[in-house]
């Protein structure tokens, strides 16, 4: 069997690779088997953390609606909220009223009275 010489494809390979994780400290940044096995843990991080970050956020759409709803209308409360939105078939999203609440609290407000009216 002839011998294989992968200089220039290995060391591009590994130059790649050492881009990635230019970044990370010490060996995981200069030893091409830890900074192979370093990228693809970060790379598993990026994919769980994508779908961590969009539950947070909608967690605090939720959140700052349901504060502003409470403050408004001692009795009224976010689920009371998206329900009366959904049997209206408004479609808004959570974000939208967040930002609402976050802006101007009396437009909510003024949103709200209009749905149960």
């Amino acid at each position: 069997m002839t011998r294989v010489r992968r200089r220039y494809r290995a060391w591009r390979r590994r130059t790649k690779i050492r881009l990635f994780a230019s970044t990370f400290r010490e060996a995981h940044s200069r030893l091409t088997r830890t900074t192979i096995q370093q990228k693809m843990r970060a790379l598993v991080s990026t994919h769980r953390d994508r779908g961590r970050r969009k539950r947070s956020f909608r967690r605090l759409w939720i959140t700052r609606i349901n504060a502003v709803t409470r403050e408004n209308r001692g009795s009224r409360s976010y689920s009371r909220l998206i329900l009366d939105l959904s049997k209206r078939q408004l479609l808004l999203n959570r974000k939208i009223p967040a930002q609402i609440a976050i802006s101007n609290r009396n437009c909510l407000d003024t949103i709200s009275n209009e749905i149960i009216k």
